[in-house]
């Protein structure tokens, strides 16, 4: 078993899920880096680093390919494709990924939670999202999703996730991190 202290979780510091797992995470003790571009307000902050324009283009992919992937349309302006750049850093720089959210019908994660969570599976990345509406754990197995137990137990993880976090979805989050770090002896 990783000790909390070993680990370092990257997120976006949005509200809702980000803040809530930024949360957990401080009260674990693990490192916390929050990726944000300039002039965009989030709701935590702890270990925050402002990714620069050169950093930031690093994560950028074409609107098209985004769209195509996701099967469905999303705002083209320059601030959504700044999002969906941070969205890259945390998955690239997080090893396991969890998420929060919804499943759509055609297996994508709804909103923009859901470039996060399609990143990590073209990256081939262990990623398990929290459903809020089955409230229950999926994970992305053998392409496809599966309910699942997850724990936490890589050195990076990434987080993202809907703002609109469920009292069932917080519970989640502080079950995963009590199952993954929880000995019998505490």
């Amino acid at each position: 078993m990783l000790e909390p202290i070993k680990i370092t979780m990257y997120s976006g510091g949005h509200r809702g899920t980000e803040e809530y797992f930024g949360k957990a995470a401080e009260q674990w003790g693990m490192q916390e880096v929050t990726l944000n571009f300039e002039g965009h307000e989030i709701s935590r902050d702890r270990g925050l680093k402002i990714l620069t324009e050169d950093e930031l283009s690093r994560g950028g992919v074409s609107s098209d390919i985004i769209s195509k992937r996701m099967e469905r349309s999303f705002a083209r302006t320059p601030f959504m494709q700044n999002i969906f750049k941070v969205q890259f850093h945390i998955v690239n720089s997080g090893y396991q990924v969890f998420a929060a959210g919804w499943l759509l019908s055609n297996g994508t994660v709804k909103g923009g939670t859901g470039w996060g969570v399609e990143l990590a599976k073209l990256f081939n990345r262990p990623v398990h999202l929290f459903e809020q509406e089955r409230k229950e754990w999926v994970s992305w197995v053998n392409n496809e999703w599966v309910m699942d137990e997850p724990v936490i137990s890589h050195k990076t993880l990434g987080v993202t996730g809907t703002r609109y976090l469920s009292d069932e979805g917080k519970q989640a989050i502080d079950d995963l991190f009590n199952r993954s770090f929880k000995t019998s002896d505490s």
